[in-house]
């Protein structure tokens, strides 16, 4: 049986996904927060370096991170998971991946999201005709966004140069309510020098376009009608693009010991964010990350990004950041990533403990 304080915190990550999924009322007015489920990341790994990983990117789940990276994949076909939970675990957030070279210069990957608040509950019948309250009227409904990407990267004759691209299907739904389809496009490219490595993502590069469409029933209308709340009416939200880049530097110390950073600057032209670097038409938000490796089998990793203004109840201003710290193993194509994320650091929400496995899958006499 749920508590009360479980449902409060229900109510409030409802609350959240609602105003991320409801584009006739906010998207005229903040256009720059479209499809921002696409923006919590994937991989236990990139997440423990601190979002830090376009240049870097170079298993499956560069399908999401940068679709270029995926020429780096190992192996005849590679599958990649994470499952983590955000509001003590009210929302549920999940990624599926496969990576599948097609030869030595090509690969195709495709990638699933999924963000969703499950058994919300539905007081729009709690009343009866009669005016008596009626607990068992009460039903519930889930708010999910769910994206699938189609991703082909492609080694270029230009010597580490690799390019890659995505397709976006993009599918959002409020319970029986609402629901909308959208489509769009990435574009990406890694480049490889010695120890360096640099990285440009462009992403929604001819905006995202999602088509809403409400569906009402009698007594919802009536509903909303008594309670003075507007009708939604359907809508058109766009998601603007954005430019990502990066760069990447490999050290080495004797035959067992490699050390990974990266530096990303992520880049958005809608507007004034509350980020670190900030204009009234340019914004940059820098995240910096490491990974330490051992024999290629043990790793550990930390990371810092999501750098923020923030003003607290005495009128001072300070620098706010996220944390990030995580460990690998890798066994024989298997690996198993953790990451500890302190997005409480700017929000109500607790430390996220977040895990994620890869498969590497060898023909026979492969290795």
């Amino acid at each position: 049986m749920r508590t009360l304080s479980s449902n409060g915190l229900r109510g409030i990550a409802a609350a959240l996904i609602t105003c991320a999924t409801a584009p006739g009322l906010l998207a005229q007015d903040a256009p720059k927060y479209s499809n921002e489920f696409l923006a919590i990341g994937v991989g236990a790994r990139a997440l423990g370096m601190g979002y830090s990983f376009v240049a870097s990117a170079n298993d499956v789940t560069a399908g999401y991170w940068n679709p270029a990276g995926l020429t780096r994949v190992r192996g005849d076909l590679q599958i990649g998971a994470m499952h983590s939970e955000y509001f003590a675990g009210i929302a549920k957030y999940d990624f599926v991946g496969v990576a599948k070279p097609l030869d030595t210069a090509s690969t195709l990957g495709v990638t699933f999201v999924r963000f969703g608040v499950d058994d919300i509950p539905n007081t729009t019948a709690l009343i009866d005709n009669d005016g008596n309250v009626d607990y068992d009227r009460i039903s519930t409904f889930t708010a999910a966004d769910h994206a699938l990407l189609i991703s082909y990267a492609r080694r270029m004759r230009i010597p580490g140069l690799v390019v890659g691209g995505n397709v976006k299907v993009i599918y959002r739904r409020v319970g029986e309510f609402a629901n909308a389809w959208g489509f769009g496009l990435d574009l990406a490219a890694q480049y490889e020098k010695d120890k360096w490595r640099f990285a440009a993502v462009a992403r929604d590069i001819t905006g995202t376009y999602n088509a809403w469409s409400y569906s009402l029933d009698p007594q919802t209308i009536e509903t909303f009608q008594l309670t003075g709340n507007d009708l939604p009416q359907n809508s058109t939200e766009v998601t603007l693009p954005r430019l990502t880049l990066g760069a990447a530097r490999e050290f080495r110390f004797g035959n067992k010991v490699g050390l990974i950073t990266e530096l990303n600057l992520e880049n958005t032209f809608d507007g004034q964010r509350n980020t670190l670097i900030s204009t009234g038409t340019w914004s940059a938000d820098p995240r910096f990350g490491l990974e330490v490796g051992y024999a290629g089998v043990v790793f550990v990793r930390a990371g810092v990004n999501n750098f923020q203004y923030v003003t607290d109840i005495t009128d001072t201003r300070r620098l706010n950041f996220q944390p990030n710290i995580g460990a690998g193993l890798k066994i024989r194509g298997i690996a198993v990533d953790y990451a500890l994320t302190d997005i409480g650091d700017n929000s109500i929400a607790l430390y996220s403990n977040v895990f994620s496995l890869r498969f590497d899958i060898f023909k026979r006499g492969g290795s």
